[in-house]
Formats: C-alpha cells, sequence, structure tokens
C-alpha cells in the first residue's frame, strides 16, 4: 500500500551559512509613550520607502519584523553590510529637519554564522550574535563581527573600529566586534549594489570605423 503524503506534514529544517541583519529603533518606548500613533506611522513610511527598498535593491529578504525591529539574511555579507550602510546614511538626511525628540534612528548588527532555517524563520547563535552587536552599535551607527570584518575589509572602503572582545548575553565565547559611528555613517559614500545572481553586464565593443568612413573625415 502506498503511503499518501500529507502535504500539510512540515518540511525537516536545514543548515546553511548567511548574513543576518538586525535593527532597532533606538529609544523606541520613549517615541512610542511621547506619540504612539505618530510613531508608527513614520515607522511604516520609512520602511515602505526607505528601508525596504534598500534590502531588495541589495537582495536581503526580510524574515522576520517585531514593533521596533527586523531580522534580514543575506546571500552575500558584502551586500549586507553595503545595505546597512546606505540605510543609515539615507537615515541622516532624512532626519536632517526632523525635530531631535521626533527622530527615528536605527541600531544595526551585522554577523555571519550557521544557522537553522525552519520554514521561513532562521534559528542559532548567528543570529543571537547579531542581536547582541545591534545591541552594542551606538544610534545610527553599525556593528559588526570579526568574521564579517575579515570578509569585508578589502572589498568595502568603509570605516569600522576594533572594539575589542565583548562579553554579551547569551553567547558562551567573547564575540570580536567592528564599529561605524554614526559620524563616519554621515561621511559614507554610496557604493554601487552588486548584481543579481545570475544576471551578466553587457558588454560593449568599440565602433569600427570602415574604409569610407576614414576616406570621407579625410576629405572634410
Amino acid at each position: 500500500m502506498v503511503k499518501q503524503i500529507d502535504r500539510r506534514e512540515k518540511m525537516p529544517s536545514v543548515r546553511r551559512l548567511t548574513a543576518i541583519l538586525a535593527a532597532d529603533v533606538a529609544g523606541y518606548s520613549r517615541l512610542m509613550g511621547a506619540d504612539e500613533e505618530g510613531t508608527h506611522e513614520r515607522l511604516k513610511s520609512l520602511r515602505r520607502e526607505l528601508v525596504d527598498p534598500k534590502i531588495a535593491e541589495h537582495h536581503g529578504r526580510i524574515v522576520k519584523t517585531t514593533g521596533d525591529g527586523m531580522l534580514v539574511e543575506f546571500g552575500s555579507v558584502v551586500d549586507a553590510v553595503r545595505c546597512a550602510v546606505e540605510v543609515q546614511r539615507m537615515m541622516v538626511d532624512r532626519n536632517a529637519e526632523i525635530p531631535e525628540d521626533k527622530r527615528i534612528t536605527f541600531r544595526i548588527g551585522v554577523n555571519l554564522g550557521d544557522v537553522i532555517a525552519d520554514d521561513d524563520d532562521i534559528y542559532g547563535d548567528g543570529v543571537n550574535i547579531a542581536a547582541r552587536l545591534e545591541a552594542l552599535a551606538e544610534p545610527g551607527g553599525i556593528c559588526i563581527s570579526q568574521v564579517v570584518h575579515d570578509q569585508i575589509r578589502d572589498k568595502l572602503p568603509y570605516p569600522f573600529d576594533d572594539m575589542g572582545e565583548q562579553s554579551v548575553k547569551n553567547i558562551a565565547r567573547p564575540v570580536r566586534a567592528y564599529a561605524m559611528n554614526p559620524a563616519a555613517v554621515a561621511l559614507s559614500a554610496p557604493v554601487a549594489a552588486s548584481a543579481p545572481p545570475g544576471s551578466t553586464r553587457r558588454r560593449t565593443s568599440p565602433r569600427r570605423v570602415t574604409a569610407n568612413q576614414r576616406a570621407q573625415r579625410r576629405s572634410t
């Protein structure tokens, strides 16, 4: 007798190496306490107009969101860091004319790690370390792990300062962290996004000049 497959059965979890970006809003409770509806609407607008398009541009996938934050995964750690810097850089311009007590400011952490992928969610120390790095970042800044720094240091021009080893909650070993502060973010220049996987750039060859065209040019 052939057993029928129940499509409702849960697919087994798998492991994969991925770049993880964790972000949250600094001072979110204070902002909500001062203006709950206004803060909620501004955050929705920021995601719709800035954050989500940048994530898509750099080939990221939003794993989940919370009231004040999100977890995003990238196939490339370079794309993850580039996305983080560009979001923070654009936030500087966005907040320029907003009163300081109403500004929405992100903290971002980026890690590269082996994670458990279960349905559409991801779990494991790789995710936890990204969240701890985000907590170490200054408002408007970015904090990355040593493995991320090793991968991007010859590929991206961003200045990250060595914070040394940090003891973080629920992680057995100290984590070596590197930080990019808000002032460095504000001075950063845009870096072109990488091409989507499988895409190719068209190569243009120099235009050929025929003998007749050369003769016409000499006669004029």
